[in-house]
């Protein structure tokens, strides 16, 4: 079912987000390496598939397989070409099963960070990052996304490029951003949580906040901190499900259900109105969130 993220805060409950697209493709055979937007195309059921699984785990928001959608990260796999149309198709895939879900589920077209740094510090110019995601925005907008989130960034300069694509293609849809926090609490290029609150609060988003990083502890940190900052905002917390270690060549996660249940709570209380998971979580992390704010609620 339908709805726009405008009447999922209007509705004043905590909001379910999905979980680690990535980690679920990778569960599903996705080969190391392989850029995760070209399964898009290439095995649309099973995209099709992580979107209805964590809709009926709950989620009210899912995010497109299109973190790495910009012409820069696809182009480090000489897909740079393909901008449009895996944006598009991914945009579609989601909206297809937010479309068919019995209850309200909106659509975020996911967009990550460009994967190059950016002047002065970089190489890449500022207008080239913001028609990068203004490309990336373009596609999703097309393919019927309800909100632009911006997700798993480390600079303010590449957040406010990224706000700037997505306000040139459509001042109505919704502009949301999250950073991460994996550097001693702050991201990797310095910014601590009040700076980011402050400095995000300031870019008219629908809402903000922190995904990602070195495992719940770290982001209900993050959550508490820019609630601080600034009283009343929107927040958004998907950590991911706990602290990622080495086990061979695979990386695992070892947060249970019931530890992301906990750390909902815990966000929760520190002023988080949006809450899911990230990196190593699956529908099973999703369904325990649920639970916890539907209880919040009742």
């Amino acid at each position: 079912m339908r709805v726009s993220f405008q009447d999922l805060l209007a509705a004043g409950k905590p909001i379910v987000a999905d979980g680690g697209m990535g980690t679920m493709l990778f569960n599903a055979g996705l080969p190391h390496g392989h850029p995760p937007e070209l399964w898009t195309v290439e095995r649309p059921d099973v995209v099709r598939g992580i979107h209805a699984a964590y809709i009926q785990a709950g989620a009210q928001i899912i995010l497109t397989n299109t973190f790495g959608g910009t012409r820069f990260r696809l182009g480090f796999h000489g897909l740079e070409g393909q901008v449009a149309q895996l944006n598009y198709e991914a945009a579609r895939l989601a909206r297809a099963e937010a479309d068919a879900a019995p209850g309200p589920v909106a659509v975020g077209g996911s967009i990550g960070p460009t994967g190059v740094i950016l002047e002065p510090l970089g190489d890449l110019a500022v207008e080239d990052a913001v028609s990068a995601f203004e490309e990336q925005a373009r596609a999703l907008a097309a393919g019927g996304v309800d909100i632009f989130w911006i997700e798993t960034m480390a600079d303010l300069q590449e957040v406010r490029a990224a706000v700037t694509g997505c306000r040139r293609v459509s001042a109505d849809l919704p502009v949301v951003a999250t950073m991460t926090f994996d550097t001693k609490g702050r991201t990797m290029m310095g910014v601590s949580p009040a700076q980011a609150a402050q400095a995000l609060s300031e870019l008219g988003l629908a809402a903000m906040g922190a995904n990602c990083g070195n495992g719940p502890a770290e982001i209900e940190a993050v959550i508490e901190a820019m609630h601080d900052v600034r009283s009343a905002p929107v927040l958004i917390a998907k950590s991911n499900a706990g602290m990622p270690h080495m086990q061979g060549d695979a990386t695992v996660y070892d947060a249970t259900p019931k530890d992301m249940a906990d750390y909902a709570q815990r966000v929760l209380e520190r002023g988080a109105r949006i809450v899911g998971s990230c990196c190593g979580s699956t529908p099973d992390h999703i369904r325990a969130i649920r639970s916890v704010l539907q209880e919040a609620t009742s």
